[in-house]
């Protein structure tokens, strides 16, 4: 999934002050009063209805089951991407993604635009179906949001940003 773009933007995976366990640059500050405020008032709830209810991701990850952890498909849309020539805020933006657990944490990396832009997901569990944190753009470290997902299933992580969605399907 890592691009030579991407390998660039890496911290070592071998530096003891990165918590999370992609190696890549960490979320600052993933449980600030942004992410504590936005999390007070963004409450998913599972919806037959939701955006993310259908499914809409190309591979099918049958092989994980039980577990939110490993491989997923990603999407997300709520801001224009000014690097996608034409892109829109309505626009979803598809990509790959992986999952990883580390105590009572859950980061997600995810690509979009065929691999070229990469963003990370720290979040915190909340209970067995709540994840709370925050999202930074790993090729444009300035973009940092706070994040709010809902674990439907195995197979299904719905995902809301201040601006939009990051969803997760397999």
């Amino acid at each position: 999934m890592q691009s030579e773009t991407a390998k660039q933007h890496a911290v070592s995976e071998n530096d003891p002050a990165i918590r999370n366990p992609f190696g890549v640059m960490d979320v600052p500050n993933p449980n600030d009063d942004d992410v504590t405020q936005f999390a007070r008032n963004t409450a998913p709830q599972e919806s037959a209805t939701d955006e993310n209810a259908k499914p809409w991701s190309a591979a099918d990850k049958n092989d994980q089951r039980g577990t939110i952890e490993g491989e997923w498909s990603s999407r997300w849309k709520g801001a224009a991407d000014p690097t996608i020539p034409g892109d829109a805020p309505d626009k979803w933006k598809h990509g790959q993604g992986e999952a990883r657990i580390v105590g009572d944490r859950v980061y997600l990396l995810f690509d979009w635009d065929s691999g070229k832009r990469r963003g990370l997901i720290d979040a915190r569990r909340e209970g067995p179906r709540r994840l709370v944190g925050k999202y930074i753009n790993l090729n444009n470290p300035e973009i940092r949001v706070p994040w709010v997902g809902l674990v439907v299933s195995d197979r299904r992580i719905d995902g809301y940003f201040t601006q939009g969605r990051v969803d997760f399907r397999r």
